[in-house]
């Protein structure tokens, strides 16, 4: 007997297979990039809302997965009950300044969650790239898992959040007791901030690419 919450988490498995968040899979598929998340899993009255046959459809030519292998995701083996969710936003969203704490831990009540396998970190957190700013460096619909807890090294590509709100990506190029020098990862120019213009400096762990 096929689950209401077997079949969302296929999808969502077909996305963490293909690198993509949910809402990177719909994009990808020609839906709306809401069409998967997961307040549209029920309808307000509180009854399981269902993916349907035309969306799975899309998902399934978009990715270039079988049917039968789509259904190996609804009962999936027992690896695949290893993975843990962590905290999922888009990069544009959390420029907003209400998605962290003092520290840059996700907090707050707009995170949406995405499973992912072998995270060490259980501050790690996932942001999904949206527009062509980042590009060729990252494109539209790509995840990147952040660290708060990993030390960032020079060349990394990093989150920074500062003092005044703003909220970007950039490679580490030096850091010192003083300052701290940034490239972009695209078009732009290097750039500098005193330490105590920083609230946080995150390392990128990860990228679906």
């Amino acid at each position: 007997m096929l689950k209401h919450a077997d079949i969302w988490a296929a999808i969502d498995r077909l996305a963490q297979e293909s690198g993509l968040t949910a809402s990177g899979l719909a994009r990808r598929s020609g839906l709306d990039p809401t069409t998967f998340n997961r307040s549209k899993r029920m309808t307000r009255e509180g009854k399981p809302r269902w993916p349907s046959t035309e969306s799975i459809s899309k998902i399934l030519d978009a990715t270039g997965v079988s049917l039968p292998h789509f259904v190996s995701l609804v009962r999936p083996d027992q690896t695949c009950t290893n993975l843990r969710t962590v905290p999922l936003s888009s990069l544009a969203d959390v420029r907003d300044g209400a998605h962290f704490d003092v520290g840059g831990i996700p907090c707050g009540q707009e995170w949406d969650e995405i499973p992912l396998p072998d995270v060490a970190d259980p501050h790690a957190f996932a942001l999904e790239i949206s527009g062509d700013e980042l590009e060729p460096v990252y494109r539209d619909g790509d995840l990147v898992i952040v660290s708060p807890s990993a030390a960032p090294r020079r060349g990394d590509r990093v989150l920074v959040r500062t003092i005044s709100g703003e909220v970007f990506l950039r490679r580490l190029q030096r850091q010192t007791a003083k300052r701290i020098d940034l490239q972009p990862l695209a078009d732009g120019v290097d750039s500098s901030l005193a330490v105590d213009e920083l609230a946080s400096l995150a390392r990128i762990v990860w990228a679906s690419q």
